[in-house]
């Protein structure tokens, strides 16, 4: 499930990051995955709006941005096998985990939408495993350590912790719902998916201490705790005012995602965790194609030159998910802020 490629330079393969297709898992699995990802979506959506401003708001769409383009970014493990970033105990850690819920779920969201990457109808299931799971084991893990320590030192070891955890938790929760549809006994699946996914995790957790590194050398508010409670994250009530410096800041947010894309056809083009499980158990073949296609598999069609055709099919991802983040976030924003007012006033 790779593409090749002929740029300039450049001899490899274009990455496919595969989330779970449609087949991996059965119908009854599959909608208690929708159910259960739209109960945390909806807590997520009131939480958030609570601590909404127009600071956080676009912070929430640079996050957005960087993730979806870090995930195209496979990188080799051992066995033949690649791994790319999730992403969740990043935006927990930066954002808090009620909005990084949001962030998760946008860019899952447009993935399988608008690039065919996961089944429509395991979409539920993906959410829940790379949007809810991720965030709430990582973000766990990382207030855990933190009582340990307060210093960047110890956020960044936390960080570390609490990355590779998420990858393993959810790679466990994905193990129990395939011996729950039934696919692959879990006795099987279980012990792979954790197996493989403990190295993937280190590549998780090395990225996310680096992205960690860069936003405290350019933006180091943003990573600052409230007094009072030294383990909570930055939120809306913490980021100082930005100015015209802070608005800059989210526009070079804007532009460090594009250029990773840049770097999507130097990627692994091995199959990922999920799909060398696949391989290896069997049930490869009942990953079912998405019945339309828009910009299928990151190649922009038209364009003959595939790995252009990912990195323009990266720069659409970043930008949309940018927009769609950060202009429902704006909105509920506003809308919260009218009814405050109306409230207040009566």
């Amino acid at each position: 499930m790779t593409l090749s490629i002929n740029l300039p330079l450049i001899d490899g393969n274009v990455p496919l990051p595969l989330h779970a297709p449609d087949g991996f898992f059965s119908l009854p699995v599959a909608i208690a995955g929708y159910v259960l990802a739209a109960l945390f979506i909806g807590i997520a959506i009131r939480q958030t709006n609570k601590s909404l401003n127009e600071r956080i708001v676009p912070m929430m769409g640079v996050m957005a941005a960087f993730i979806f383009a870090a995930q195209m970014l496979n990188f080799p493990v051992a066995g033949g096998t690649s791994g790319h970033l999730v992403g969740g105990a990043l935006a927990a850690i930066v954002l808090g985990p009620w909005a990084a819920i949001l962030v998760m779920t946008a860019v899952v969201g447009l993935q399988a939408l608008l690039f065919q990457d996961g089944g429509l109808v395991v979409l539920g299931i993906n959410l829940l495993n790379m949007s809810i799971v991720s965030v709430l084991a990582g973000y766990g893990a990382y207030w855990v350590s933190r009582k340990l320590g307060t210093t960047f030192k110890h956020l960044l070891i936390g960080a570390f912790i609490a990355a590779w955890l998420s990858v393993v938790f959810s790679a466990a929760t994905t193990a129990l719902m395939l011996g729950m549809s039934g696919t692959t006994p879990l006795a099987l699946a279980l012990p792979a998916m954790i197996g493989v996914h403990m190295l993937i995790g280190i590549g998780e957790a090395l990225i996310t201490v680096f992205a960690l590194s860069f936003i405290r050398a350019a933006r180091p508010a943003l990573l600052q705790a409230p007094a009072k409670d030294a383990v909570e994250v930055v939120t809306a009530r913490t980021v100082p005012s930005e100015g015209r410096m802070g608005v800059r800041w989210w526009v070079v947010g804007y532009f460090v995602a594009v250029a990773v894309t840049l770097l999507a056809p130097l990627a692994s083009g091995s199959p990922d965790g999920l799909e060398r499980i696949a391989e290896d158990a069997g049930f490869i073949e009942r990953a079912q194609d998405a019945p339309y296609a828009i910009i299928a598999d990151y190649v922009v069609p038209g364009i003959q030159n595939e790995g252009l055709a990912t990195i323009l099919a990266g720069v659409i991802g970043v930008t949309i998910v940018y927009a769609l983040v950060a202009g429902a976030m704006y909105g509920l924003y506003t809308l919260y802020r009218r009814r405050s007012t109306t409230l207040a006033h009566e």
